[in-house]
């Protein structure tokens, strides 16, 4: 290894972002390798924050991260484009061109070669082949989408304010799926009609007009978490008016219903998309690098891909193995933090020729947040190896403390300082819903 080493990170979410602007510190700004980020995007969301977003708790403009301002902050390089293919013989790989809103061509398409590459490309929706779920539903798995979904909403509301009368449901949301995802979302877009009626939209009954329905194909909501948890949020859910229907697997979507197995239909005004995540299917060709059944890239215990010791993989395009444990690593934010903070290390030992150590996933627990009614969730207690169910404001200061450590990775303890004071600053002339 030399001091020209490569660095190439495609992926500029929770963990690769993460990654670039570490590694940028550590050794891009002593010239002890280039560090080069590749994203779709201009800008980075935590993708944790979508359901907000659509449901306008938060403002998007407001928690974007300029990609090019991060890179010049943290000695690293940003490419702005598309993975398009890989060539693993020559080590580069094709980031396709980039056109504007009329198709016209503002940057052409690159080469980048590499020494170690890692893949951080997170994931899309899973449709499971669904019909009419790409053309009716929103799977809120990027930040124009939840923004786009949270103009409709807002637009849904206004019409029906200047509407003679309101009549109970009026406005029918159908989520299909019911991970943290769906369940987080519900509640919010509870709150969000509540206060709507209180900036000024006199003629809608919070309580009568929205009506959303949560559909989950398994007998319970939340998997990931404990039965006796899992309870909790269903009655917590249910004392909002949420309806919630297991055992529901959806079979077809429309633009005015959703169908499901059992030959039921619910209808939906708004369809959301959050039954499951898949690689993309870019991952699928990617020269030879073996994928699973969902398209994500299976990796050694050191995080690198099976078939290519010099490219890594990580967060939910990556399919990690658990000793002892069917399913691997979850795709959650915790886990693409704790691979970031290890493959930093990593790439330190290949720089000094190093033999690299097993990445050990330790799960901290999960919380689901129910905007501003409650979180409830479970911490994992690791010297009895038992979960312990947590709620209220203990429960919701852990969750907002996951959002304070990604922060914590991309600014440092100044920088999440400041970022907490001004928010704070800022609520007293904000409305605690966007309103545009």
């Amino acid at each position: 290894m030399t001091d020209s080493h490569r660095i190439v990170i495609v992926g500029g979410g929770a963990g690769g972002l993460e990654l670039a602007t570490r590694a940028g510190d550590r050794f891009g700004r002593r010239a002890r390798a280039t560090v080069t980020l590749v994203d779709k995007n201009e800008t980075h969301l935590w993708k944790p924050l979508l359901h907000e977003i659509a449901a306008g708790s938060m403002d998007i403009h407001a928690h974007q991260l300029d990609y090019l301002a991060q890179a010049r902050w943290h000695h690293f390089n940003f490419c702005f484009g598309s993975l398009e293919t890989l060539e693993r013989s020559r080590r580069e790989i094709i980031v396709g061109p980039v056109a504007d809103e009329r198709g016209v061509e503002v940057i052409p398409r690159r080469t980048l070669g590499y020494d170690t590459l890692v893949i951080a490309i997170g994931s899309v929706a899973n449709t499971f082949g669904v019909p009419g779920v790409a053309e009716h539903a929103y799977a809120l798995e990027s930040a124009v989408e939840a923004d786009r979904f949270h103009r409709r909403l807002i637009n849904a509301c206004f019409q029906a304010n200047y509407l003679p009368g309101s009549t109970p449901g009026q406005l029918r949301v159908v989520i299909v799926g019911a991970g943290a995802t769906g369940v987080e979302l519900a509640a919010e877009l509870h709150n969000t009609t509540r206060v709507l009626a209180a900036y000024g939209l006199q003629n809608i009954e919070p309580e009568r007009f929205l009506h959303i329905t949560l559909l989950n194909a398994d007998p319970r909501i939340l998997p990931m978490l404990p039965e006796r948890i899992a309870k909790a949020v269903t009655g917590a859910l249910e004392d909002l008016g949420v309806v919630v229907a297991c055992s529901e697997q959806a079979v077809e979507v429309t633009a005015t219903e959703v169908k499901t197995k059992s030959g039921k239909s619910y209808p939906a005004d708004l369809a959301v998309w959050s039954a499951g995540i898949k690689g993309a299917d870019l991952l699928r060709d990617l020269d030879g690098l073996e994928t699973n059944r969902v398209n994500q890239l299976v990796v050694r215990p050191t995080l690198q891909t099976t078939r290519d010791p010099d490219i890594f993989a990580l967060g939910d395009c990556s399919a990690f193995p658990r000793e002892g444990k069917t399913p691997p690593v979850p795709p959650a934010a915790q886990a693409a933090h704790q691979e970031a903070s290890h493959l930093l290390g990593s790439i330190a030992r290949r720089l000094h020729g190093q033999p690299l150590a097993p990445f050990r996933y330790r799960d901290f627990g999960s919380l689901v947040s129910l905007g501003e009614y409650s979180t409830i969730g479970s911490l994992m207690g690791f010297l009895s190896g038992k979960s312990y169910r947590v709620e209220g404001w203990f429960a919701r200061l852990m969750y907002l403390s996951l959002y304070k450590m990604h922060l914590y990775a991309l600014h440092g303890p100044v920088g999440v300082v400041l970022d907490t004071l001004a928010r704070f600053l800022k609520r007293g002339t904000e409305p605690s819903v966007k309103l545009h």
